[in-house]
């Protein structure tokens, strides 16, 4: 029995293709592991603030001399994190906005990307500390980006994920959304399908 995060990102809640492909995920894995607990968290409704001397000051300042500011962020950066230490799956679902990721996704990973909890530095360098997890990472574009130099999204996922040890990375990208026509059956079609061999 496994647990599965996802972290919803997309701003809209209608008509949002990432959202779709998440709610395609969810039903094929709940159909192929009936057993599995699925937590979603929807950055959309529950928004995380971006990184803030509040946040820093839970992490580094001792517990006794926090002010109730910095309490309160460090509750909330520990909730985000312990739900990523709890997950065997991770499920990204991230729409591109500007050629990245949404700054919603970006305040979640500042929340949970933590020295000491999520990776360490050693030695020889940083260090995952998140191993044995894997993660889909479910994109919508409006254009066709994979594998150019304007894609800004996979590439700091990649990073972003590995350095915490989760180098188990599985990208589903619906492409061309935007472009209309068989651009748009096409983008969402070849996404659907990859989507469907994931569970």
């Amino acid at each position: 029995m496994s647990q599965v995060l996802v972290i919803e990102s997309s701003a809209r809640k209608q008509g949002s293709v990432s959202r779709e492909l998440t709610a395609q995920f969810i039903a094929q894995w709940r159909a192929a592991h009936p057993g599995d607990t699925i937590t979603v968290r929807d950055l959309a409704v529950d928004q995380v603030p971006h990184l803030d001397m509040d946040l820093l000051g839970g992490w580094m300042t001792p517990a006794d001399q926090q002010s109730d500011a910095e309490k309160a962020a460090l509750a909330r950066s520990n909730t985000l994190t312990n739900e990523l230490l709890a997950a065997d799956v991770l499920v990204l679902a991230a729409p591109m906005y500007n050629f990245t990721i949404p700054s919603t996704l970006k305040s979640w990973l500042d929340h949970v990307l933590r020295a000491g909890v999520t990776f360490k530095y050693t030695d020889t360098g940083p260090q995952g500390l998140l191993t044995g997890k894997r993660a889909f990472v479910l994109t919508s574009r409006g254009g066709i980006y994979a594998g150019s130099s304007a894609d800004h999204q996979e590439p700091y996922l990649r990073q972003a994920l590995a350095f915490v040890g989760i180098h188990e990375v599985s990208f589903i990208h619906a492409e061309g959304l935007n472009l209309g026509g068989e651009f748009l059956e096409k983008g969402l079609n070849q996404a659907k399908s990859q989507l469907a061999q994931v569970a």
